[in-house]
């Protein structure tokens, strides 16, 4: 390996070693009960977000650049996140309260990173009006702002539950039967197609524990801020790496291709 290839690997690796560091707030740095099932799991899922992050861009190297762009937003998408939890981590650790503007201020960058991902495997290989993000990236928009002043208590949690689920369905057409749907059946090979239908299946049924977490925290009578943060982390570990990992096996597949 060349002494530039090795800066290429080196630089991120460095990077991301140092993450940690971030979320730690004074007075509590490691203050982690062995019994908090949450407060372990805010752990683990950021050590797998920065591992995550590592793979990704570490990978996106041996990719041709029509598919690099994949993979470096994959990275971003798990380097926000990862970010994020380790703050959060720290909060639930000090407070055992609910991070929520935190955990917003994730997925308002994260899930159109997401919707970016349907967009560039499908114009990496065929034609794809720009419309198609543009789409994806106004639901992603409503159904986070919907979901966050409903939490925040900003509107009316019922409200702001339907105008999530709103944007929501509107992604899940747009996947299923618009646009992108159609390009990605007619025109994307046997591998996009694959990729594709795996991600759109993700936010199917991995994005649907997100409105149960909300439901069950905010309408059905309420419960513990423990239980509503351990679905959406389980969610969250989920949908952002199952839903990168998807594009790396397009990606991969393509290349060797």
């Amino acid at each position: 390996m060349s002494f530039k290839n090795f800066l290429k690997y080196l630089i991120p690796v460095a990077f991301l070693a140092g993450l940690p560091t971030l979320g730690l707030a004074d007075g509590h740095a490691g203050a982690l009960d062995p019994k908090d099932a949450v407060g372990i799991s805010f752990w683990v899922i950021s050590i797998a977000m920065v591992a995550a992050t590592a793979f990704f861009f570490l990978e996106s190297l041996r990719f041709s650049g029509k598919w690099r762009t994949s993979m470096v937003v994959g990275g971003l998408v798990t380097l926000v996140a990862a970010v994020h939890y380790f703050y959060m981590r720290e909060i639930w650790a000090a407070t055992e309260a609910s991070p929520t503007v935190f955990r917003y201020v994730d997925w308002i960058v994260t899930v159109p990173l997401q919707m970016v991902e349907f967009y560039l495997i499908l114009a990496a290989c065929t034609a794809v009006a720009g419309g198609v993000f543009w789409r994806l990236f106004i639901g992603s928009l409503v159904m986070l702002i919907g979901g966050y002043l409903g939490e925040a208590g900003m509107i009316n949690a019922t409200i702001g539950f339907v105008v999530g689920m709103a944007g929501w369905i509107y992604i899940l057409y747009e996947i299923f039967a618009g646009e992108a749907g159609k390009v990605s059946a007619a025109d994307a090979p046997a591998s996009v197609q694959s990729a594709f239908n795996t991600m759109r299946w993700i936010v199917t049924i991995g994005w649907a524990i997100y409105p149960l977490g909300y439901f069950l925290g905010y309408l059905a009578g309420g419960t513990d801020d423990a239980t509503m943060n351990l679905i959406y982390n389980i969610a969250d570990v989920l949908n952002k790496i199952g839903f990168c990992l998807a594009v790396w096996a397009c990606a991969s597949s393509e290349s060797k291709a």
